[in-house]
């Protein structure tokens, strides 16, 4: 061996072995997974046959002038509607569970404060210790 090599190897015994990311799913993450493709290519199918067969009860619609038909025609286009909705929610709650075996959460704080802007420049200067020097505007109109 050269110098070359058993500064490698000396430099390997002391390095932390690298290890491998592995991206495995456990079984009810693979089900959950297998669930969503699967619904998620249900979903589709049912509105691009739904899509379809507007133009043909359209067809039939107009040809007939029946009320019947045009009842079908609308009850068709709302329960497209109805796939679509549930196709959105189905990948905002693929989103959420992701989101949660993330660990990811976002958190909003609101503070809200009442009282005047005197009240509130008050508050500022009694915890800015460095700056205790600053004047407060008092913003009480004069008689």
């Amino acid at each position: 061996m050269d110098k070359l090599e058993k500064m490698q190897a000396s430099l390997n015994k002391n390095l932390p072995e690298k290890k491998a990311k592995t991206t495995e799913l456990t079984k009810t993450q693979k089900e959950v997974k297998d669930d969503y493709e699967f619904s998620r290519k249900t979903y589709k199918d049912l509105i691009e046959t739904g899509v379809r067969s507007l133009d043909v009860l359209a067809e039939l619609a107009r040809e007939s002038e029946h009320p019947r038909a045009f009842e079908v025609l609308s009850k068709a286009i709302k329960d497209i509607g109805d796939v679509t909705d549930k196709l959105m929610d189905l990948q905002k709650s693929n989103r959420d569970l992701n989101n949660e075996n993330k660990g990811k959460k976002e958190v909003t704080n609101n503070n809200l404060f009442v009282g005047s802007t005197t009240d509130l420049q008050r508050l500022f200067a009694k915890h800015d210790k460095e700056n205790k020097e600053k004047k407060i505007i008092d913003a009480t109109p004069e008689e």
